[in-house]
């Protein structure tokens, strides 16, 4: 957990910077869950990110379908309940235009087994070479695809607890802390998605942009977003610990390029 983290904040230091104004207001951080992202192609997808976290006793709970961006998505819990939850989401392929799955199997087809066998899988980074035509063909049809494609695996987003805060308790606090510092919500859907009502109440900024390098030059393209995210307990008194598809397809828009 701590190598996804020192690889997110080097690669998002917006994230950096967030959590160290929680400290500076005496807030303690506690992560509520990572989310991985991957292509349902070949040798890759949810169980193949999952083989690392599975060796951790890590279990799969709640599945979740996205039939607008053709993704489906599952998450994993661990036998300790300070660790956090795993959210993995994986790409249909085969439900994109053929010109889309043309590319991604040329990507998919640069990986190889050494590659697959990491342990440091998960934030591995990219594994194959890219076009800058390829990506902005993928970004027409898919934003997610071409983030993918971009960046290869890394942590999406960690995401703070609300729970866990003290001066921020809400969702609501935690925005305008955020907008007070000058951070950038994702507004689509409205800054705060879902609500008490289905247990689940998550915002997130918008994904900080980074210079990538691709095979035919370079291009400024969204990286990754912090989130927050405030559960709220059953009728049994247990906090929900699963994920609104709803208000999660709006949060996967947070590396959506905008601008």
């Amino acid at each position: 957990m701590q190598k996804m983290w020192q690889d997110y904040i080097a690669f998002n230091p917006q994230a950096k910077r967030i959590y160290e104004l929680f400290l500076r207001e005496g807030e303690r951080v506690v992560n509520d869950h990572i989310a991985l992202r991957t292509f349902r192609r070949g040798p890759l997808g949810i169980d193949l990110l999952a083989r690392p976290f599975r060796a951790f006793g890590y279990e799969p709970q709640g599945e979740y379908f996205f039939q607008e961006k053709k993704l489906y998505a599952r998450h994993y819990e661990a036998p300790n309940d300070e660790w956090p939850k795993i959210f993995i989401s994986e790409l249909l392929v085969d439900q994109l235009s053929h010109g889309a799955q043309e590319i991604i199997d040329r990507l998919v087809s640069q990986v190889s087994s050494t590659f697959l066998a990491r342990e440091d899988l998960p934030w591995a980074g990219r594994p194959w070479n890219i076009t800058l035509s390829e990506y902005e063909r993928l970004a027409q049809e898919s934003e997610y695809a071409a983030w993918v494609a971009v960046h290869g695996f890394r942590p999406n987003h960690f995401t703070v607890s609300v729970n866990h805060l003290i001066k921020y308790n809400s969702i609501e606090k935690v925005n305008e802390l955020l907008i007070r510092n000058g951070f950038v919500l994702n507004q689509q859907g409205g800054a705060v998605k879902g609500s008490p009502q289905v247990y689940l109440e998550q915002s997130s900024t918008m994904a900080e942009k980074t210079i990538m390098t691709f095979v035919d030059g370079k291009k400024e393209v969204p990286a990754c977003y912090y989130e927050f995210a405030k559960r709220y307990p059953l009728p049994n008194g247990k906090l929900y610990q699963g994920f609104v598809e709803k208000s999660a397809d709006k949060i996967f828009e947070s590396t959506n390029m905008l601008t």
